[in-house]
């Protein structure tokens, strides 16, 4: 909506008023503690989260408090009022919503939101809480650097040549930094041939380094100076004070982007910026060589650098970083401000079934490793027991999503618990784990496993199976657990009768009998895939810690191709022992490859009973058992470790706050658009009385008794006004409309007539030329009735005389009488007339002209002539007919008929009807002989 094309998040709350972007900036000003920014940093934190005191530093003038169920964060407004970080956003989403919905003309309820690439977990969880509240279906969270990349991308696809190459995205923007390396290739997919493909290769960030931070440097350099120069007063001290230089600060950012040096509200010049902030963007290399070990090696192979973020913009910044990349130059080809939302846009296309947009393949990649841990009694060689503590990487770091996992456990017998935590975060420094909070995602316990050893005894044990999903908004889930057994059953087909066996051999003839081939080559497969999943058990403990990551991430890859295999095999059970199962169980089957056989072998046994005979019994001693899988549904109960998320009552009570929040500003908003509309009609209403137009219509009595209300309306205004309802202002403007509509009506009568009479006029003059026009066609030519013609003159005349006798008897009026000349009188009688000449016009358009009996003076007697041998010719008799059309046939080729002739050949009582079909003959008799 703001004219720079993008606006702040920003809220401001003071008392029953709500603003947003710039109109709470300017809020911030006049009133710093009711307006909110940056919010979204406290996302998913602990009360005790360093970057919620970081918060504090900046915005003093803000009360957090702790929320007592949670430990996170809240703003505490005044007693009764207080808002959680989570709330602040959902107001944000929805004021977004509503921009949207303005612009697209229609309700929004999907959305695709960006994220940081940085953000954990539970910050993730959080934004997906904001989007709920505000009532938002989240399609996807998409990382910004990967939206960055996806905007890139499509453009790339307008190139000639769309090939393999690597390109870094430095995107600095108002609170942070990230760095990425994105891998742009084409690639062969089974369904829809080569498509383009980014891979998200490398990500390093700094939360705290970004536009704010120049801003806060600024601003504390500019205080300085201040105080400096009046040592008795400290501007540190004045809230407003602070929030103005803010401002100013972020002024001088802008300015000093483009120039050298600029002027400040203070004195002193600002030349130094680079002084003032360059110790901070200095450590712009040493923060990605921190983050990226092999950043020298890497940079080696990186085609192109861009850049993103509006901070990316100061000077200072381009040079540092050009010097650390190495390049010659930095790109600078996409829009810094808006790539990361129109990234998102294309997604959301991409996503969304009312648009098909170019497929773009996008892998993005986790930051943060995933790993699952449990402990479990072992024993020792000399047979005691102690307990032991494993670690199976789930997700390692950048690992892409989204993307399916199974860990299986072989060696539990009973209940038992494990735990989901982040893995080897060696790589942040220690302000970023300060930052980042607690690394214990989930405890699950697991309460069924006993249960399901004892009522399937007879079944061997394949394991505990638990399935995890990081979907594509980078969350991670546990799916379900489960303990599957298998066993071996005889195949109970080799004793069926031959009776039986020819019976399901002839119904699989129709389409009938077992399962098809397909199905049983997918039941084996998935068994052997299951085989060789992942294994939680101490099997390679020993090997070593390098040689178990490599091992555990391959057998994770083969769970995710156990997992599709898997959900194939659990659809097909057979009937007869799909009724046996119990509830919540799943019972899967192999069909054996001698089903196969045997129908193959049944189908030669039609030509040789001696054969089948022979075969059958070799068949039964090549048959093996078949193999039975028996899946057992585990109850899992799940307890979060890092930041608990809200329960359902919590939300539905937060997304009822900003609903009456939302009903609370358009009830304000239709209030002063009232209040707006009745002091802009007494405004307008009073200068009207003594403009000359009104002054002609109205009498004096009028006016005084007009200007009377409304100078009583105007003091209410001002008295009692400010706290009417929207009801009482709209009652009040209908009530002083209604006194002057008479007066109103009359001076709208007059500004329409002399267009309207003109119109009529011009109408009438036209139509009486073109009814003088079509009674002056010739009889034989004419088209028109004598009935047309007698009502459009009707129409004309009538219409002419009630013009005459109405303008005549205005005149006689008052003008401050009714007027009894309408301006929809008058569009009547022009509707009525142009109808009447409108018909005879398309009917002359599309009239066909009649035929001419004789052509020309001079040719007259050849025109009889030529009419009489025509009708001598109808005379001839049909055999003379034949012979005479003989020549015709064989003769030179005639003119084509023209529409007079064509005319006197259909008039009735003609006999081309018979010359017709003796051509016809004729006709008929030559391609026979062409026959022949």
């Amino acid at each position: 909506r703001e004219s720079r094309r993008k606006t702040p998040v920003a809220v401001s709350l003071k008392e029953n008023e709500r603003l947003f972007g710039d109109s709470a900036l300017g809020m911030s000003i006049r009133t710093p503690k009711v307006a909110f920014r940056y919010f979204q940093d406290l996302l998913g934190k602990r009360i005790d989260n360093p970057h919620v005191a970081l918060y504090r530093s900046r915005f003093p003038e803000h009360e957090l408090v702790k929320d007592e169920k949670r430990q996170t964060v809240i703003f505490k407004l005044s007693q009764t009022i207080q808002y959680s970080p989570e709330e602040m956003l959902g107001m944000v989403l929805n004021y977004s919503r509503g921009l949207a919905e303005e612009f697209a003309e229609q309700p929004i309820k999907d959305a695709v939101i960006t994220v940081p690439a940085y953000f954990n977990q539970a910050e993730r969880r959080a934004v997906l809480h904001a989007a709920r509240m505000a009532d938002l279906k989240v399609l996807q969270l998409i990382n910004d650097n990967t939206a960055v990349a996806l905007n890139y991308g499509v453009f790339l696809l307008h190139r000639p040549s769309f090939s393999f190459q690597n390109i870094m995205f430095y995107d600095m923007g108002a609170g942070s930094t990230v760095c990425t390396i994105v891998t742009y290739q084409t690639v062969k997919t089974k369904d829809s041939g080569t498509q383009p493909q980014l891979q998200i290769q490398g990500i390093g960030f700094d939360r705290t380094l970004g536009g704010l931070e120049m801003e806060l440097r600024l601003r504390d350099y500019l205080a300085k100076l201040f105080n400096d120069q009046h040592p008795s007063k400290d501007v540190r001290k004045n809230p407003r004070a602070m929030a103005k230089l803010l401002k100013e600060a972020n002024r001088l950012k802008t300015v000093l982007s483009a120039n050298a040096d600029h002027m400040a509200q203070v004195r002193p010049s600002v030349a130094g910026f680079p002084a003032v902030f360059g110790p901070r963007v200095g450590g712009l290399r040493a923060g990605e060589q921190e983050h990226h070990p092999s950043a020298a090696s890497v940079l080696d192979g990186i085609d192109q650098v861009i850049l993103v973020g509006g901070a990316t913009r100061v000077p200072k910044v381009q040079e540092v970083l050009l010097k650390a990349v190495g390049k010659e130059e930095l790109g600078k080809n996409i829009n810094a401000d808006e790539a990361a939302a129109m990234g998102a846009v294309y997604q959301a296309a991409a996503l969304s079934k009312a648009f098909k947009v170019k497929p773009f393949i996008v892998r993005d990649a986790a930051v943060f490793p995933i790993q699952v841990e449990f402990t479990r009694e072992v024993e020792e060689d000399d047979k005691s027991k102690s307990l032991k503590h494993n670690k199976r990487i789930l997700f390692q770091r950048m690992a892409p999503y989204p993307q399916r996992k199974v860990i299986t456990f072989n060696r539990y017998t009973d209940d038992f618990e494990f735990y989901v935590n982040y893995g080897d975060l060696s790589f942040l420094n220690q302000d970023d784990m300060r930052i980042f909070g607690s690394l214990n995602l989930t405890t699950v316990r697991l309460k069924g496993v006993g249960d399901s050893f004892k009522k399937h005894s007879d079944y061997e044990s394949k394991g505990i199976k638990a399935h995890f999903n990081m979907d594509e908004s980078g969350v991670l889930s546990l799916d379900r657990v489960e303990s599957v057994f298998e066993t071996l059953v005889e195949d109970k087909l080799e004793e069926e009768s031959t009776l039986t066996k020819l019976g399901n051999t002839i119904s699989s003839l129709f389409g009938g009998g077992g399962p098809t081939p397909e199905t049983g080559e997918n039941l084996t497969d998935s068994v052997q895939q299951e085989e060789e999943e992942s294994l939680a058990e101490p099997g390679k403990e020993e090997q070593g810690e390098k040689q178990d990551q490599k091992s555990s991430a391959e057998d994770e890859e083969r769970g995710e191709e156990k997992q599709r295999s898997a959900g194939q095999a659990e659809t097909a059970p057979p009937k007869a022992e799909s009724q046996k199962t119990e509830e919540g169980e799943k019972l899967e089957s192999q069909d054996p490859k001698g089903n196969r056989e045997t129908a193959k072998e049944e189908e030669s046994s039609k030509s040789s009973s001696d054969s089948t005979a022979t075969k059958t019994e070799e068949e039964k001693k090549i048959k093996a058992p078949k193999k039975q899988k028996l899946v057992h549904e585990i109850t899992m109960e799940l307890d979060v470790n890092d930041v608990p998320d809200l329960l359902e009552d919590e939300l539905k009570s937060s997304m009822k706050k900003l609903q009456d929040l939302t009903v609370r500003d358009l009830e304000k908003q239709e209030r002063e658009k009232s209040a707006n509309s009745l002091e802009s009609f007494i405004f307008e209403t009073q200068d009207k009385l003594y403009q000359e137009e009104y002054q002609f219509v109205s009498t004096e009595e009028q006016r005084d008794e007009i200007s009377k209300k409304l100078s009583e309306a105007s003091n209410w205004m001002e008295e009692e006004g400010y706290a009417a309802s929207t009801k009482e202002l709209k009652d009040k403007l209908a009530e002083l409309k209604k006194l002057c509509r008479n007066l109103f009506f009359r001076v709208e009568e007059r500004r329409k007539w002399p267009e309207r009479l003109a119109a009529l006029e011009s109408l009438l003059n036209h139509s009486t030329i073109f009814l003088k026009g079509a009674r002056m066609i010739p009889e034989s030519d004419q088209i028109f009735t004598e009935v047309e013609l007698s009502t459009l003159e009707k129409a004309i005349n009538e219409t002419t005389v009630w013009k005459n006798e109405t303008v005549a008897e205005q005149n006689k009026l008052s003008p401050t009488e009714k007027p009894i000349l309408l301006s929809k009188d008058i569009e009547l009688k022009l509707a009525a007339l142009d109808r009447e000449v409108q018909y005879l016009l398309n009917k002359a358009k599309f009239a066909k002209p009649k035929p001419k009996k004789e052509k020309n003076t001079t040719k007259s007697d050849s025109g009889k002539n030529a009419t009489a041998a025509s009708e001598t010719e109808n005379t001839i008799p049909p055999t003379e007919g034949k012979q005479e059309d003989k020549p015709e046939d064989v003769g030179p080729a005639e003119e084509p008929p023209t529409a007079e002739k064509v005319a006197i050949d259909d008039e009735p009582g003609s006999d081309s009807g018979s010359k017709k079909e003796k051509k016809t003959e004729n006709g008929g008799e030559n391609r026979k002989n062409d026959e022949l």
